[in-house]
């Protein structure tokens, strides 16, 4: 079993939270309120491997650059992060590919002041 296995964004604006989201990762977010939280969930299937989770806006949740780092996956980082930088995001830490490693990172603003991590698995040559 995978140690984590949900995340919660916080926001402060919902509307221009789902915009971003929606835009940079290619994705529908479905609204809900729950227990007094305005929620948005992130697609998820339970076929696939990783997690998923929602953006929440309510009173004890804070949009920040401290604490938790989230890292999305994506398949091309470059695509990526020109999506989150046409939609207003900062980048915080430019891509880096760790060759070695086989994987490339980088992190930005969101659009409510949150820090986001991209991760990408590199290809090996051949493949």
């Amino acid at each position: 079993m995978n140690v984590a296995s949900y995340f919660e964004i916080p926001v402060t604006d919902m509307p221009r939270a789902i915009e971003f989201y929606s835009a940079v990762f290619e994705v529908t977010l479905e609204e809900d309120f729950f227990d007094n939280l305005e929620m948005a969930y992130f697609p998820f299937d339970t076929q696939a491997k990783g997690i998923s989770g929602a953006l929440v806006k309510g009173d004890i949740y804070k949009p920040t650059h401290k604490g938790v780092l989230l890292y999305f996956n994506t398949f091309d980082i470059e695509q990526t992060i020109q999506r989150a930088v046409h939609q207003g995001a900062k980048i915080l830490f430019p891509i880096h590919r760790h060759e070695n490693a086989g994987f490339a990172v980088a992190e930005f603003e969101d659009s409510e002041g949150n820090r986001i991590g991209l991760h990408q698995i590199l290809l090996e040559v051949g493949e």
